[in-house]
């Protein structure tokens, strides 16, 4: 039996406009006025909640199969569904075996089974020496590849220097798909970290001067330098500082398939507020000033910026060295998962964004991006039915029972958030509603 979900703001490719979700066997029939409707129609009036395509997240760090421990594809998948995400893209770091060749996808894949509560696919990586395994990982279906141009503070997900890249890119561009790049450049860490020996690592203004705005700007430089050259699809992952932003703008304007993503941590929290100690707040590229966030605002505002991801980075607690408060010690690293869209809500209604906006930038632009635009990103007819019923006016307080992931640890608690998930629906299945999880895993791996 067919079912319509009717609402008053309905986000569609043409806007928000008073339409019903006409769904049958998991899958969009139209987009229509209530009158349209078939008479054998099951409806569901949700009045003034919105409802949005499901979101879809390109940087995630689910950690298994080798660091469960960490996270996992049920604890993941499970935030996920209660952030009003329908699709999951795993980093290929911080599991172990890392996805750097087929056999290690493989055994990625395995530990997924009947764990996922929302669709996943993977990235691979590219790392110094597996430059032979680039075009087999595309064919095996990885969406992309992850590298770093500076240590990543796992062993086993080695950097890639710039000879090594070099002979990986013309595989990269032959696949046809993007390079995700962790862009900073060790040496002005080096030289900054070198005259704050005796600094309190206790302070967050330490840590900021040893990840200078200059150790991306140089990376983003060499990268665009490398793109212009090879031909390959290049996409700055977790963009943090404005600087770069003029850099992007003209390699764009000169044609380069460039794209660009920032986070929720650097839209929200601002160095001047993150007191000593505060060793949540920890992430690389570093959360930076309050004029920086701003200017990321407005380059999301021009396009400049393409897309918001969480870069969700879970790790045991204990990690996080919060008895020292030291932020040298910590890992970096800001799970947000379950709550990045009432965060970015909360921050975009304030500068006059709409809802139209949030889905470009957190479900259609990401979903594109990984190459799955063909099943997630958007309400369309013929599409499967992601969508998420979403309360705009609702507050609520981050608690620990809020977070569903592993470890209820958040940079956000005790903040205030307007915006609520009320329901995810996956295939026109509710896997969320009312905050209660489904029993039942429906999730899998998306394919082309």
């Amino acid at each position: 039996m067919a079912h319509a979900f009717i609402s008053n703001r309905v986000v569609t490719p043409e806007g928000t406009r008073p339409a019903a979700l006409l769904i049958d066997e998991g899958i969009i029939q139209a987009i229509c006025n209530p009158s349209e409707l078939p008479a054998d129609t099951t409806l569901h009036n949700c009045g003034n909640d919105a409802i949005l395509p499901g979101l879809v997240d390109t940087h995630v760090h689910i950690n298994e199969p080798g660091r469960t421990e960490w996270e996992g594809f049920r604890t993941a998948t499970r935030a996920a569904a209660a952030g009003g995400f329908t699709a999951l893209v795993d980093m290929p770091l911080n599991c172990l075996p890392e996805t750097t060749t087929v056999e290690a996808l493989e055994a990625k894949r395995q530990s997924a089974q009947g764990q996922c509560f929302v669709d996943w696919a993977p990235w691979g990586g590219a790392v110094a020496d597996n430059q032979s395994h680039i075009l087999p990982l595309a064919r095996a279906g990885v969406r992309g590849y992850k590298c770093f141009l500076i240590y990543p503070g796992c062993d086993g997900f080695t950097m890639i220097d710039q000879q090594q890249l070099e002979a990986a890119l013309p595989h990269i561009a032959a696949s046809g798909l993007p390079l995700l790049v962790h862009a900073e450049l060790a040496a002005s860490i080096d030289r900054a970290t070198t005259n704050l020996h005796q600094a309190d690592w206790r302070s967050y203004s330490t840590y900021l001067a040893s990840r200078p705005d200059e150790a991306e700007l140089d990376a983003i430089r060499l990268m665009i330098g490398l793109c212009r050259q090879y031909g390959f699809r290049l996409h700055i992952v977790h963009l943090s500082t404005s600087l770069a932003l003029d850099d992007i703008k003209a390699a764009r304007a000169d044609g380069l398939p460039i794209t660009v993503e920032t986070c929720p941590h650097y839209l929200h929290f601002t160095a001047e507020d993150i007191p000593d100690g505060a060793t949540l707040l920890k992430c690389a590229p570093p959360i930076r000033t309050r004029t920086n966030r701003e200017v990321l605002w407005q380059a999301l505002r021009d396009g400049t910026i393409d897309m918001i991801v969480t870069d969700h980075s879970p790790c045991p607690p204990e990690m996080k060295s919060t008895e020292t408060g030291r932020f040298d010690l910590a890992w970096g690293g800001i799970a947000s998962l379950s709550i990045a869209l009432p965060i970015i809500h909360t921050e975009a209604s304030g500068r006059g964004f709409s809802l139209d906006h949030i889905a470009h930038w957190m479900s259609a632009a990401p979903a594109a991006l990984a190459g799955l635009s063909h099943k997630a990103g958007s309400l369309e007819a013929g599409r499967e039915a992601n969508f998420i019923l979403f309360d705009t006016d609702s507050e609520f307080t981050v608690m620990p029972d809020k977070l569903h992931y592993r470890h209820p640890i958040s940079a956000y608690m005790g903040e205030t958030l307007r915006g609520t998930v009320k329901a995810t629906y996956l295939r026109g299945k509710a896997i969320y509603q009312d905050g209660l999880i489904s029993d039942t895993p429906h999730g899998h791996e998306v394919t082309l």
